[in-house]
């Protein structure tokens, strides 16, 4: 994310003497991508940001894959993977639901503070569906709220604080095996965000100042890779790795909300595309929100019936009334996987029901990856074993 940042005390020159008040240096921290060849930003901590005094083995929650065979359409309901006290964290309570070498999502329903916590596998993208949170990470804090994509660049440090205000958050995690931006077809060469894309650089929100905290044999849960799959670690540093007092750069977390999101509407329907916000190593990030719909006097608003011959379509299903799915059992806080191979669309009536429609009240996150999808533990314990033959039995019309 080519978009400089400068927070708290730096040097005016990089990679040179940075000193508090008593004349101690700090210790300076490239955070970089791709080697040393792509975005970074500049930490400066009070301490040694390596030491640690121990690493113990972490046990993951269930990462295991189940492949989507036979093949069909599934539709998975993530409220019931939860029950109402919620007594879970963003980090160790989140529930796979689906997975490939690319990317996995992943639901919870949290109401405790999360440990520390980094991925070094790739970019976080969490959807806030409800609720609010804190995010404290070693750039500062971020404040999210319902409708908030949280982005979490690969190997922050962070953690997760609910506001504790009686509503648990409920958040759908995209975990990338790599990094995930805008798409570059909304990118200037130097990386600006043009006029033709959906949002600007004044939708998104990082951090505000550093978060300076001081802290003894902090422990910091790290999921990482060992032998192709993924493990976990837990470090206890001898000091807390929020001791960060300034940095710059380009790579940093930030917020968007889906609100702020300007969709690209025409005379007849638009492919999946235009409603693109971010792209990954091998899959795209879509979201459908609230926009007038096809003018064309003879337009049929709903999507038409499409084969994604190359990829698998998950629609998340967060808000409104998602119209071409009435009557399939779909309701907020659900998820569809529609696979390669197989052609879908709208349920039956719909595509008739959708014509003179001016506008459609619906909000949903869709993720499109470009290798098959296999059901994670929590996608095989929320399946609707009915949905597959809907289309064939009438139901919707």
């Amino acid at each position: 994310m080519a978009y400089y940042r400068r927070l708290g005390a730096v040097p005016p020159k990089r990679h040179t003497q940075h000193r508090d008040e008593s004349d101690r240096l700090y210790y300076e921290e490239l955070v970089g991508e791709e080697g040393f060849s792509s975005d970074s930003s500049l930490l400066y901590h009070r301490n040694i940001p390596s030491a640690l005094v121990a690493s113990e083995i972490w046990e993951l929650p269930d990462q295991a894959t189940t492949p989507n065979h036979p093949l069909k359409p599934r539709h998975l309901r993530l409220p019931e993977l939860f029950g109402a006290t919620a007594d879970a964290d963003v980090v160790t309570g989140r529930r796979k639901i689906l997975g490939n070498a690319d990317v996995s999502l992943h639901y919870v329903v949290a109401s405790k503070p999360s440990p520390l916590y980094r991925n070094v596998l790739g970019d976080e993208i969490v959807y806030v569906e409800s609720g609010t949170a804190t995010v404290q990470t070693m750039y500062g804090e971020l404040a999210a709220r319902s409708g908030d994509y949280v982005l979490i660049p690969t190997a922050t440090t962070h953690r997760w604080q609910p506001s504790g205000d009686g509503e648990p958050l409920r958040a759908y995690v995209i975990e990338g095996r790599g990094h995930i931006a805008p798409p570059k077809r909304y990118l200037s060469r130097f990386g600006q965000l043009l006029e033709n894309a959906p949002y600007c650089e004044r939708d998104l929100h990082g951090p505000d100042e550093p978060l300076v905290l001081e802290g003894r044999d902090v422990e910091v849960l790290v999921k990482h890779g060992a032998g192709g799959t993924a493990v976990g670690t837990r470090l206890v540093y001898r000091d807390h790795p929020f001791d960060v007092v300034g940095w710059d750069g380009c790579l940093y977390p930030y917020t968007f909300n889906v609100a702020d999101f300007e969709p690209l509407t025409g005379r007849v329907h638009q492919p999946p595309p235009v409603h693109q916000v971010f792209e990954g190593d091998n899959f795209v990030v879509c979201n459908f929100v609230p926009r007038k719909v096809d003018y064309h006097p003879l337009s049929i608003p709903v999507p038409y019936y499409h084969s994604n011959v190359d990829s698998d379509e998950v629609m998340f299903y967060c808000g409104g009334d998602y119209e071409a799915r009435k009557g399939s059992g779909i309701t907020q806080g659900s998820i569809s996987l529609h696979p390669g191979g197989h052609a879908h669309g709208p349920q039956p009536g719909a595509y008739e029901r959708s014509i003179g429609a001016e506008f459609f009240d619906e909000l949903a996150v869709m993720v499109d990856t470009f290798r098959p999808l296999e059901l994670g533990e929590g996608g095989a314990a929320c399946e609707d074993p009915d949905y597959a033959w809907t289309w064939a039995s009438g139901q919707g019309s």
